[in-house]
This record gives structure tokens, C-alpha cells and sequence, in this order.
């Protein structure tokens, strides 16, 4: 039987409607991100809480959202929709946002309700992860994904940047007219309207498959087995390895910069520049060696070329040096991230996606708070002094080249070459890190190359 003429217009009409949807959320969550979340650490310091907090903020709170995920396949069943878990969600995080306009306008909040707020923010954010990539799997055809999710990352990529780097202007030209926190309050204040806009973009979506009729769980027990005895579980293991190396390091970087460089927030935002845009400027090049040399062989070359960055900023504290490093990390972190996506996604099967991207992401956020944590005794144990700043960034490299003893453990993993492009950009703009690799279901962690 042919498909009525009407019915194909609708049918095509919806499909369009749904992308320019999922265009705009896109660039909406970027603006969120580059807007509000790349300054929480900096907001942190200018409304008077230590560097030690500040660190915290940029890393404590991300393990509410590795529990909150726990919830969202039970959600999404009772629910019956991955659509309004996300939308909820997505409204919620927007409302994170209104305690830190406030607390920027009467200049002051404590450290554990800065945290308890940004627990929130991350437990929202996070816990829309895993159920969005399964619903936007079912909207896209497809024939078209490669291209469309290549263009969408790039948009919501361009506003993360812009975001950033007007925001660093903005509270630069404030600061020197002693209204930073009226900055703060302004950005923090676009942050959240760029995500109600994303949300109410993402309630625009159609949802064809409310509850694919071959979702399943998977125990923790399988977890366990497949970390020790597959080859998907063996890079995982040695992801979460230099999670925490990497994380021992990377909350501190913004303290370290404001505080004992006495950087200005557009030197600060000029690192995060050049190295968000030494990312993005190498990942296709990367696609093309990945194609040729295979993907656990670009893992090799990121892994160790992520290896020395964080002791670089012990070398020098030129800013020209630092500069340098940052293109550098930008170019290799691409790499290592290009790599581990395209070999994790061949190892999940479509229908555990969601429930293994949810335990998955609660692993490693534990290793990335575990390792802020190891990071902050030792500063602690420093006394926040320069010197126990740059013992760290040395440990954190000295961590992360142990971890390649775990990757050596990980055999070679077929990738379909055809959807490298598709497998790498069909993910939340959460993918688009600046700090750390982290999977789709992570936000952008907007920051220091390391």
C-alpha cells in the first residue's frame, strides 16, 4: 500500500520541525555552558570562597548527577517517555541557576549550598544523558545523521566558544569597574534563558518511539563482568584511570590562575579559547588519521600525548608558554577523545545504551571526584602554596602515564570506519569537552586544557 501524499508532507514537515528543534536546543545549551558553567569555579572565588572551594565546586558536585542517573531509567518507565524526563529535567537545571543570580546580586553564599546548588545543576543536567541520546537516535533517519549531528556540534560548539569568550570580556570590563559580581549576575542570568530556551526546544520535539519496545536493563553484576572480562570493560577501566588522574589537577586550574598568576578573566578566557579552538580545528584531521591507522592506535597516540600536559604548567607560567600548552592539549585531547568515543560506542549494544551509559557515567564521575579529591589533600597538605599547585600538576601527569599500563591491556576493537563521523557527533553537546573526555551524557566541562 503507498503512503498517501499528506501523509509523507506531515511526515517530512514533522522531520524538519524536529530538526531546526533540535538545531536551536543545540545552540541554546552551548550558550548555557559557555555563559555560565565554564564561570562557576570563577564565580566561586570572586564572591569571597577559597581556592579549596572553588576546586570542589568544579568537581564534587558532578557525582549527584552520576547517582541521579541511577533514576532516570526508572523514570523514563514510569514516565513511559524519554521526552518529558529530559524536558523535566532540562527545566530543572535552568532553575539552578536563579540561587547564583540572586547570591551574585546580595554578594554572598556558602560554600556547601554553592555546592548543593551545583550538585543540582549537575544531577539535572546529567540525568538527561543517557535517555536523550536513545530519543534522539529514533528522530534522525538515518542517512542524514553524519551530517546533521557534524553541523550541529559545530553551532552548539560555536556558542559554547562565543559564550566563553564574551563572558571573559564582560566581567573583565565590569571587574576594572569594581561590578564583577553585577557580571556574574548578568551571565549566570543569559546561562538560564539559554537553557529554557533548550528545553522548551526540546518539548518541541516530536517522540515517535515514546518507549522503544526492546529497551532493557542490565544488572550491576553484568557491569562488573564486562569491566573485567571484555575488551569495551578493559577501556573503561583505563578511562576511569585517567579520569582521576586527569581530575587531580584539572578543578584547581581556574584558582590557580586567578589567584596565584593573577591572571584577568580575559587572559583566562583567551587559554580556554585556544585550546576549545586547537580541539575543534583538529578532530577532523583526526577522523581522516583515524580511518587510516585505526581508532585503538589513535588511543595510543592521545594517551600519550595527553601525558606531559599538566606538568607543562610547572615548566613555565609564561603566559605565551601556557598559550602553547594549551593548543597542544587541545590537539591531543582531540585525539584521545575522537578515539575512546568511536571504540566505546562498538561495544554497546543499542538496546542497553541507556541503561549503560547511566552506570557507566556513575563510574566515572566517582573517579573524577575521587581524584579532585586526592588532588585537594595534597594542595591542603600544601597549604594552597604555588608550590603544592605545581606538585599536583606533576602528579597528574605522573598518574596518566601509569594508566597506559591499562591500555596496553585493551585489545584492538573493529570500527566500522563508515560511521566514525556519525558515532563521534551523535551524542548530547555535552560530548564537546574542553577539560576532560567525558561520554554523551556529560556536559561540556569548559576549562583548562591539562
Amino acid at each position: 500500500m503507498k503512503t498517501p501524499p499528506e501523509s509523507k508532507n506531515a511526515s517530512a514537515n514533522r522531520l524538519r520541525g524536529d530538526l531546526s528543534a533540535s538545531m536551536i536546543d543545540g545552540a541554546a545549551f552551548g550558550g548555557m555552558v559557555g555563559f555560565g558553567e565554564t564561570y562557576i569555579a570563577a564565580f566561586a572565588l570572586a564572591i569571597g570562597l577559597s581556592e579549596m572551594a572553588s576546586g570542589m565546586v568544579s568537581s564534587v558536585p558532578l557525582i549527584a548527577g552520576g547517582l541521579m542517573q541511577l533514576a532516570s531509567p526508572l523514570a523514563v518507565r514510569i514516565l513511559r517517555s524519554h521526552q518529558r524526563w529530559v524536558v523535566i529535567c532540562a527545566f530543572a537545571q535552568a532553575l539552578t541557576f536563579v540561587p547564583l543570580v540572586i547570591a551574585a546580586f546580595v554578594g554572598s553564599i556558602g560554600a556547601g549550598m554553592l555546592i548543593a546548588v551545583v550538585s543540582v545543576y549537575w544531577g539535572t543536567g546529567l540525568a538527561t544523558g543517557p535517555a536523550w541520546n536513545t530519543w534522539i537516535g529514533t528522530l534522525v533517519p538515518r542517512p542524514i545523521r553524519s551530517r546533521y549531528f557534524a553541523n550541529r556540534t559545530r553551532v552548539s560548539q560555536a556558542c559554547v566558544f562565543l559564550g566563553f569568550l564574551i563572558g571573559g570580556l564582560v566581567l573583565q570590563w565590569q571587574a576594572a569597574l569594581g561590578r564583577g559580581l553585577i557580571a556574574f549576575a548578568v551571565l549566570i542570568g543569559l546561562a538560564c534563558l539559554c537553557r529554557v530556551v533548550s528545553a522548551w526546544m526540546l518539548f518541541k520535539h516530536s517522540e515517535p518511539i515514546p518507549l522503544p519496545h526492546n529497551m532493557r536493563s542490565i544488572s550491576w553484576r553484568r557491569i562488573f563482568h564486562h569491566l573485567r572480562a571484555s575488551s569495551g570493560g578493559k577501556l573503561l577501566v583505563y578511562l576511569f584511570a585517567v579520569q582521576g588522574a586527569v581530575q587531580m589537577s584539572g578543578p584547581f586550574f581556574t584558582p590557580f590562575m586567578l589567584k596565584q598568576l593573577g591572571f584577568t578573566y580575559f587572559e583566562l578566557s583567551g587559554l580556554f579559547s585556544i585550546a576549545f579552538l586547537a580541539k575543534v580545528v583538529a578532530l577532523p584531521a583526526w577522523g581522516r588519521i583515524a580511518k587510516k591507522i585505526g581508532a585503538r592506535n589513535l588511543l595510543w597516540i592521545g594517551g600519550i600525548g595527553i601525558v606531559p600536559m599538566g606538568a607543562g604548567w610547572c615548566v613555565s607560567q609564561h603566559y605565551a608558554w601556557l598559550a602553547l600548552v594549551q593548543a597542544f592539549s587541545g590537539v591531543l585531547w582531540a585525539a584521545y577523545e575522537l578515539a575512546f568515543f568511536l571504540l566505546f560506542f562498538e561495544s554497546i549494544a543499542e538496546d542497553e545504551r541507556t541503561s549503560v551509559l547511566t552506570i557507566y557515567n556513575l563510574l566515572n564521575t566517582t573517579a573524577w571526584v575521587a581524584g579532585a579529591l586526592l588532588g585537594g589533600a595534597v594542595l591542603y597538605h600544601f597549604e594552597m602554596s604555588f608550590h603544592g599547585y605545581l606538585v599536583v600538576f606533576a602528579l597528574s601527569s605522573a598518574g596518566r602515564f601509569v594508566a597506559l599500563a591499562l591500555l596496553a591491556r585493551v585489545p584492538q576493537l573493529v570500527v566500522d570506519s563508515d560511521e566514525m563521523s556519525m558515532r563521534t557527533v551523535a551524542v548530547r553537546p555535552g560530548a564537546a569537552t574542553i577539560d576532560t573526555p567525558v561520554l554523551a551524557s556529560l556536559p561540556d566541562q569548559t576549562g583548562s586544557e591539562n
